[in-house]
């Protein structure tokens, strides 16, 4: 018998029902509240609401789990690549060695960019953020692909699919040689997904350019842990314009503009301004972790504690490895990365941190990641898009196949003026 949770109103009881998830998570699905009632429920933030149920990530903040289809982000990161990541989010199971490699060899049929596309670059100002070409290049894709923009016609989606994965690293390396003022650098196909993207970012027609096998490990990581998390920002965005039927596009554009903001996908963007305001003021960690702790003092420490998880990031424990393989095996001369191995030990040391669980998140390790790999700071948000790529793409299909989908409509409690008189405007 399913289990029913009780609301008392106006002198009236309601039964409810209790939902339970695979592992135990427990909601209340009210549905159907207002009919019955006449009340909504007002959750600012939808910080205790669950839009949806789906079967793509577990995460459990408490305990610091985070899985994809069930996998434990820690297993895959160290037995896969992106690209199976990318399957695995996408169809639901670890591909076979067959699956594997025809969809590797589909998303390389599909890495150029159409030439008529370039000439969008050109309407960009040279310092256009990366992030607002990115989502006008990807939003423009469904014009330059009519063929397929159907969402309810399977073939469409899945090679909507395929392009979206191949071409989001062309367009994000073509937006940063734009910045720089470089002639724009082909795929090359016969390499690696993360290998291409390298290539493009830093290759120059008059130079050979060899990719490093440690830089490609260490971005091949970080785009795994930011492969998807659940119902945040950006993928309920995605979600919800995915609702009315827009196509995976435009949806995935709307996507890119809600992770743009820096309380999301701009996070390790603002823990690298932070360590260099630390720089200028001479490197004094010590005045800074004060002033973090100061109760009366509006500065915070960027790139520690999270919303969700209260305890370690378990992405921040695969990518620390990583940072400091490369952090030694480069052993750049840049203050910053000291800074940030100072506040790191504070972090993981001081009892005021720890007490609060405030240890250093994924947007720490990713930011110092991205720097030594010499990713300027306004591709950070880019690299997490496409990273969180396949994350969006899975939740976009869970839900068009979901067969209680709706579109997304919340409801509002209405505070402003009531009915008015209207007043002529020469009265007024």
């Amino acid at each position: 018998m399913r289990e029913m949770a009780k609301l008392s109103y106006n002198g009236k009881e309601l039964e409810i029902p209790v939902v339970e998830g695979s592992e135990k998570e427990l909601g209340i699905d009210i549905a159907n509240l207002r009919s019955k009632t006449g009340l909504i429920t007002l959750d600012e933030g939808y910080v205790n609401t669950g839009s949806t149920t789906s079967a793509i990530t577990f995460l459990d903040g408490e305990k610091g789990v985070l899985r994809y289809r069930g996998y434990p982000v820690e297993e895959l990161a160290a037995n896969c690549d992106f690209v199976e990541v990318c399957y695995l989010l996408i169809y639901g199971h670890l591909p076979k060695r067959q699956e594997l490699e025809l969809f590797r060899n589909s998303i390389r049929l599909h890495t150029m960019l159409h030439e008529d596309m370039k000439s969008f670059y050109n309407g960009f100002p040279r310092d256009a953020h990366p992030m607002a070409i990115l989502s006008s290049v990807v939003g423009a894709m469904s014009t330059f692909y009519q063929d397929a923009l159907d969402p309810s016609n399977p073939k469409h989606v899945n090679i909507c699919i395929h392009r979206l994965i191949a071409k989001i690293p062309t367009i994000a390396a073509y937006s940063h040689k734009k910045s720089i003022g470089q002639p724009f650098i082909y795929p090359d196909n016969n390499l690696d997904y993360v290998e291409n993207f390298l290539h493009m970012m830093f290759a120059v027609p008059a130079a050979k350019y060899v990719v490093d096998p440690d830089f490609v490990k260490a971005l091949n990581l970080l785009l795994i842990v930011h492969a998807d998390h659940e119902q945040n920002c950006s993928t309920s965005t995605v979600r919800m314009v995915g609702s009315s039927n827009a196509n995976l596009f435009a949806s995935i554009a709307a996507g890119i503009c809600a992770l743009w903001g820096p309380l999301h996908g701009g996070a390790n963007e603002a823990v690298v301004s932070m360590l260099e305001r630390i720089r200028e003021d001479g490197g004094n960690v010590e005045k800074y972790v004060r002033m973090a702790k100061d109760k009366d003092n509006n500065f915070r420490l960027m790139g520690f504690g999270h919303r969700v998880y209260k305890n370690f990031d378990p992405r921040a424990t695969i990518i620390k490895a990583a940072c400091d393989r490369l952090l030694h095996k480069l052993n750049l001369d840049d203050p910053l990365f000291e800074i940030a191995q100072k506040l790191e030990a504070v972090a993981l040391s001081d009892p005021y941190f720890i007490e609060r669980k405030l240890y250093p998140n994924v947007d720490f390790y990713s930011g110092v990641i991205y720097r030594a790999l010499g990713i300027p700071v306004q591709m950070f948000t880019v690299l997490f898009a496409m990273g969180r790529l396949p994350g969006w793409i899975a939740h976009w299909l869970e839900m068009h196949e979901s067969p209680t989908k709706k579109i997304c409509r919340p409801r509002q409690i209405y505070t402003g003026p009531q009915k008015l008189a209207f007043v002529p405007i020469d009265d007024r």
